[in-house]
């Protein structure tokens, strides 16, 4: 990348981004008769010894039956309580979840239930603020969720309550064929399994079908036709000022999903995040063609600007990067807005995306540690996950995007298709907005938003990059990854 281009109205983005048992035979019949003894005459009394012997015998037959029957009865006794006891005693598990709606949620538990008649589910919807907090907070007293939600990046971070998955609850060999690339390496990078994904999301570009139609304008597939597209659809008043947006890049506080947008250009060029050093050229260009769109003379946005995502509900703005979430509050803005969801631009030929979503786990803490499983096995099973979104998706037009391989052609006709398809040449970075946490995601987009203001108030690239780049370091040395 070559930083000193960054001005250049028409640089290209190329510039800046590089057996059973027989019966026994009734012998009665076949067998000869014996004959008759003498019998006894009547009234007459037996010997004393003998009297003597027929009563021994009657007490010992009765006291050896006494005994049989007391030993069946503790036997019996010891296997109820034992085994029987331990089933029947009633446990709870603790449920966290976050996006999940709880009547649709209380499905799937009920069925759990069944299955689990000695096992009680309690369910609770967590807000995203600080929940990676009350997550490791409450893991060491005896209110922990058994089973839990986390964010993909969250796996080291939650290295001390996260318990391995076992073959019982997903095979290496299942788990394998079923998911995408990008989760099997952030879930089971060295073979053992830390979690299950419950979606799969993709950052796509939203566009406003009516003002491409009204410029006769295509949906650009690279970032060298997004510059010329971008600034075509913006329209400014006498003075300059932005009226129409082609696309919102540029900034950070004002650019929704702005440290997401950053990290695709980092993925594209080649960026290695844990080791800037050897990539700060790369960095440092994608930087500059970020921040480009709002500092250009042919600038497409700029830091007075509303919102992104209010601005494209608005019909203001014309090119929008987003997750399939971001329909839901789009269309509750503006129903009747005619959008499309496409992939986003690329920068070489093989296709490179950003993937951010969560997980199912289960506490390494829990006391109930089977149940817990047991329950994250139903939660992430293919008919649950069928069940659960599809009945969310129940008066809209999708519900979760699905994680598995095997279920993306159900989505085909839905307006997500693309964050799918993205997935499989997806990869993840620790700088997405979507975790919300208090930790290393929100840390590194600290250091990040100060270099892009930075840059949009007059500093260098590559001074801001330095800051942004010991920044890093220190945080991820913080949290154990470098």
């Amino acid at each position: 990348m070559q930083n000193e281009q960054s001005s250049n109205p028409q640089a290209k983005a190329s510039d800046f981004l590089n057996p059973p048992v027989q019966a026994v035979q009734n012998q009665t019949e076949n067998t000869p008769v014996s004959p008759s003894l003498p019998t006894a005459t009547a009234g007459a009394t037996p010997p004393p010894e003998k009297r003597f012997s027929i009563k021994t015998s009657g007490i010992l037959k009765i006291i050896v039956g006494l005994i049989s029957v007391l030993v069946i009865i503790a036997l019996v006794y010891l296997i109820a309580t034992r085994f029987l006891g331990g089933a029947s005693k009633e446990i709870t598990l603790n449920l966290w979840g976050i996006w999940e709606d709880g009547k649709t949620m209380q499905a799937v538990i009920a069925d759990f239930e069944r299955q689990n008649p000695n096992v009680k589910v309690t369910y609770s919807k967590q807000d995203l603020k600080q929940y990676k907090d009350r997550l490791l907070a409450r893991s060491q007293n005896d209110n922990r969720p058994d089973t839990f939600l986390f964010h993909n990046t969250w796996k080291e971070v939650l290295s001390e309550i996260l318990l391995p998955v076992p073959e019982s609850v997903m095979s290496k060999q299942d788990f394998e064929k079923n998911y995408y690339n990008v989760i099997k390496k952030d879930l089971a990078p060295k073979g053992a399994i830390y979690g299950i994904p419950s979606n799969i999301d993709t950052l796509v570009m939203f566009v406003n079908k009516d003002l491409f139609s009204a410029t006769g304008s295509e949906i650009p597939a690279n970032w060298n036709d997004f510059i010329d597209t971008a600034r075509g659809l913006t329209v400014k008043d006498e003075e300059g000022k932005i009226i129409t947006s082609g696309a919102a890049l540029g900034t950070y506080e004002n650019v929704t999903h702005a440290p997401d947008i950053v990290s695709l250009l980092f993925l594209q060029n080649g960026v290695n995040i844990k080791n800037l050093d050897a990539t700060s050229d790369r960095a440092i260009g994608a930087l500059n063609f970020y921040t480009a769109f709002a500092l250009d003379e042919n600038n497409v946005w700029n830091a007075s600007e509303e919102p992104s995502i209010v601005k494209f509900s608005a019909g203001k703005l014309a090119m929008y990067f987003g997750y399939s979430w971001d329909y839901y509050d789009i269309k509750a803005a503006n129903p009747n807005i005619n959008l499309q969801i496409v992939p986003v631009p690329q920068l070489g030929d093989e296709p490179i995306n950003l993937a951010s979503y969560w997980a199912w786990g289960a506490n390494l803490k829990s006391k109930n540690q089977k149940e817990a499983l047991a329950l994250l096995k139903l939660l992430t099973s293919k008919e649950t996950q069928m069940k659960l979104y599809s009945e969310e998706a129940k008066g809209r037009e999708f519900g979760e995007p699905y994680p598995r391989v095997d279920l993306a052609e159900s989505l085909k006709d839905t307006v997500i298709y693309p964050v799918v398809l993205q997935a499989a040449y997806a990869d993840s970075s620790f700088l997405v907005d979507a975790a919300g946490d208090n930790g290393i995601n929100k840390e590194l987009n600290s250091y990040l938003e100060n270099a892009v203001n930075s840059i949009n108030t007059g500093t260098s690239v590559e001074s801001a990059f330095d800051t942004f780049k010991q920044g890093v370091f220190q945080v991820l040395e913080k949290y154990g990854q470098q």
